[in-house]
């Protein structure tokens, strides 16, 4: 039998892996790990959009807000949220894969207002700015004694911050230092890093449940990203993307 009535017929035996060909990938702007105005459209992004071609997939890519890329996640409109990181809550509609980064939570003051950080317990004095929607750690999220401050982007958090709206401001350590020294650089110097972190948090791709092949598009993906280590493209990505 010729080769290509072969791999014809192969497609019509697998339809999981027909239906899994295209997926429609959505990112909220997060630079440096997802910005469609960077190089490989930011460091996660590239390294999704790496993985799942290795494991087999196209893809199509999208920015929106964080809170229009969970909802369209739930509703079907898109296959997978590229930069997750893990909760309880989004297993109800999504499934994670493994952790292909790592995302180091640190909280900003403005310069010299000396708050000290060593437990949660510490910061309740204080208003600290967030992303809606974001989930930081569970002992964070679930303290019902912090006063958090929803706000739409770190931008927003930063120039309260500034402003004295607010006493703090929790981001992922490369995304503040990247928007500090681009957009926010007028009032980068007026800012500094808590000594302790937050939290290290997996980053995750989350495929929605619904989808039939959820459990297969992680494995597949988890299983490139492994192949990407070993082969040091993995590593070469994090060079091409350092600052």
């Amino acid at each position: 039998m010729p080769a290509v009535r072969v791999w014809l017929l192969f497609l019509l035996l697998s339809p999981g892996l027909a239906s899994a060909e295209s997926l429609r990938l959505v990112a909220n702007p997060w630079p440096p790990f997802n910005d469609q105005k960077l190089p490989g459209k930011g460091l996660a992004s590239d390294l999704v959009e790496q993985a799942l071609k290795r494991a087999g997939y196209s893809t199509s890519y999208v920015e929106v807000p964080w809170e229009r890329a969970v909802r369209g996640l739930q509703r079907g409109d898109y296959d997978v949220l590229i930069n997750a990181w893990y909760s309880l809550e989004r297993t109800n509609y999504g499934y994670f894969s493994q952790p292909y980064l790592v995302n180091r939570l640190r909280f900003l003051q403005r310069k010299g207002d000396e708050i000290r950080f060593e437990n949660l317990a510490d910061l309740y004095p204080y208003s600290i700015a967030i992303i809606r929607g974001y989930a930081y750690s569970k002992e964070f999220d679930n303290d019902p004694h912090l006063l958090k401050v929803g706000v739409g982007s770190f931008e927003n958090a930063a120039r309260m911050l500034h402003a004295g709206r607010v006493q703090l401001a929790l981001e992922d350590e490369l995304v503040a230092r990247h928007l500090l020294a681009r957009e926010l650089s007028s009032i980068r110097d007026e800012l500094e890093f808590l000594p302790l972190p937050l939290s290290e948090n997996g980053l995750h791709i989350l495929v929605r449940r619904s989808h039939a092949q959820h459990h297969e598009i992680a494995e597949r993906f988890d299983t490139a990203i492994q192949t990407m280590r070993d082969d040091g493209s993995y590593a070469e990505t994090l060079r091409r993307h350092s600052p």
